[in-house]
């Protein structure tokens, strides 16, 4: 089989299809991770942002993060994440909060608002509720490496540098790839696991991928103001996530609809709104120290003619096999999800090609610890 993206995703379907005995091959146009994963702002979900609105992806969270820990200790940092409630935020969400926390199976503790103050000094004096969860930190380049590394000691081959110009079909199903350099690559199942851009490689064989793009910008300033992932205790929204990472505080993040996915700029509005929304959180954030922005794109379900906002868009994934879908064989998109799932995602991708090639093989991801 032939895995087109070496992003999260991708690394983890060739990590996932070689260790079940599949000869693998995995290309990506940049180096390792230069997408959408090596983008986002670095929460690894307890599942607690999506138990009101997307109760299925708060599940995936709650049992994804736990693999995640147990799996790739050196790419997590186990933070904690604290959920406040400010004045504007909605009064009653905590009331829906919390029972929606524990139907999902995510640990949540309220806490004394003035306790919590001890502990992350750098908050604004005007919380009014406070409440625990299991949230963390995901160093996602590093996890990248580690599933490629896995993959590679499985006998996958991981081509870097090597764009996908064209999928290859015969006899009415995809059979391989024709890469930049000219190289092609013949496969029983191509499984596209490119992100932002799983459209437009699907779109090589005559197919369509149901997912619109959203972009993120997110802002960081040196230090690290608060020591667990803060989060507003209210329905999504922009400027709500303040996340610990490395030797930064990092402030996510926007949704806004776009239709290129290498339209990752960081817009000066947007920039505002962050810097805003972490003075809000942390007064003095916006001049705690030298500001990095960046913007990331990412595929979410649905309809990309639907008028409905981005913060609607469940933040679960998606198999499709396009042989049933667009009757082309041989083509497998995985889609949607998130950098906390990605784990599941290429375990539902692999599935399929087991599927497609009428050969079960079980899963073992979620059993072996990934290289450090």
């Amino acid at each position: 089989m032939l895995v087109v993206g070496g992003g999260a995703t991708g690394a983890g379907v060739a990590r996932d299809a070689a260790m079940r005995g599949f000869s693998t091959v995995l290309v990506e146009r940049g180096p390792l991770g230069s997408g959408t994963t090596g983008r986002f702002h670095g929460q690894l979900h307890s599942g607690a942002r999506y138990v009101v609105r997307d109760p299925a992806s708060a599940r995936e969270c709650v049992h994804e993060s736990a693999t995640l820990r147990r799996i790739a200790p050196a790419c997590v940092e186990d933070t904690g994440g604290v959920f406040v409630l400010l004045p504007g935020d909605d009064p009653g969400y905590p009331g829906r909060f919390l029972p929606a926390c524990r139907a999902a199976g995510v640990a949540v503790e309220e806490l004394d608002p003035a306790g919590i103050l001890g502990q992350e000094p750098a908050l604004t004096r005007d919380v009014a509720r406070a409440f625990a969860v299991p949230d963390g930190t995901l160093d996602s380049v590093r996890l990248v490496r580690a599933c490629a590394a896995s993959a590679t000691a499985s006998g996958a081959r991981i081509l870097t540098g090597q764009p996908v110009t064209a999928l290859r079909r015969a006899a009415g199903r995809v059979v391989g790839a024709t890469l930049g350099d000219g190289t092609s690559v013949e496969a029983e199942v191509v499984v596209n696991a490119a992100g932002a851009w799983a459209s437009r490689v699907a779109a090589m064989a005559g197919c369509r991928v149901p997912a619109r793009l959203s972009k993120g910008v997110m802002v960081a300033v040196v230090g690290r103001l608060v020591h667990a992932v803060v989060s507003r205790c209210r329905l999504p929204a922009d400027g709500d996530i303040l996340v610990p990472l490395g030797g930064s505080t990092v402030m996510g993040t926007t949704d806004a609809p776009v239709t290129d996915p290498d339209d990752a700029v960081a817009d000066d509005a947007a920039v505002g709104v962050m810097l805003r929304a972490g003075d809000e959180l942390v007064p003095g954030f916006s001049s705690a120290g030298p500001v990095r922005t960046w913007a990331a794109v990412r595929p979410l379900i649905g309809d990309p003619a639907s008028v409905s906002g981005g913060r609607q868009a469940s933040r679960s994934h998606r198999v499709i096999d396009h042989g049933e879908h667009d009757g082309v064989p041989g083509l497998i998109t995985i889609t949607g999800g998130k950098a906390t799932t990605f784990r599941l995602m290429a375990e539902e991708a692999v599935d399929a090609v087991c599927t497609a090639l009428g050969s079960p093989r079980p899963c073992r991801t979620a059993l072996e610890e990934l290289p450090a």
